[in-house]
């Protein structure tokens, strides 16, 4: 289950789309041609950053296995906090390298929250220097509360885990696709 951030590909409606990262982590957009109907938003980064604005066309849009990108963006609560494709790769790398191992372990995952732009995370009291503002991070419960403790223990020793922080029954986990995982845990955090 060691997924290269390199090979991360997405299909949404006909459209592929693809990491293709190159060294400075660049994300890039094929088939644009098929993008009728999406409005790309006037946020963009980086010249190859481009976030997508219909909701109901991220919908639709697999992760991993058994992760839909609209677990992450909460869409329904946030109408815009549309995600650029970079962090669409982080969030993808997220799931296939500790959200798919953990299921593994915890049964099933409940994601309350994921990437966040810049307003979704002043209104929800995140941290300037959030990592979910990147999509490299999740606050996260197995379905099943009896599985805490176990899920815990596995993100707490897994190879990934860059941060996790715990606290009234949810656990704050982070990745970091570019650089080596800290291994930051902190039991108890929040109150």
């Amino acid at each position: 289950m060691n997924t290269k951030l390199n090979d991360v590909s997405l299909s949404l409606d006909g459209v592929r789309l693809s990491s293709n990262l190159t060294s400075s982590s660049e994300a890039a957009l094929s088939h644009s041609s098929k993008l009728d109907g999406v409005r790309l938003s006037p946020n963009l980064t980086s010249s190859s950053e481009a976030a997508l604005s219909h909701s109901s066309k991220l919908d639709g849009v697999r992760l991993s296995p058994h992760f839909m990108l609209k677990e992450f963006l909460k869409l329904s609560n946030y109408p815009d906090n549309i995600p650029t494709m970079q962090v669409v790769a982080n969030l993808t790398y997220g799931c296939h390298q500790l959200l798919e191992p953990a299921r593994l372990v915890a049964g099933p995952i409940i994601v309350n929250s994921g990437y966040r732009n810049e307003v979704v995370n002043r209104m929800v009291g995140g941290v300037k220097n959030s990592q979910h503002l990147l999509g490299q991070a999740a606050d996260i419960k197995p379905k099943d509360p009896r599985m805490f403790h176990e899920l815990v223990e596995f993100l707490r020793s897994w190879e990934f885990t860059d941060q996790l922080l715990t606290g009234n029954g949810w656990l704050h986990i982070s990745w970091n696709p570019f650089a080596a995982p800290r291994h930051y845990v902190r039991i108890g955090y929040y109150h």
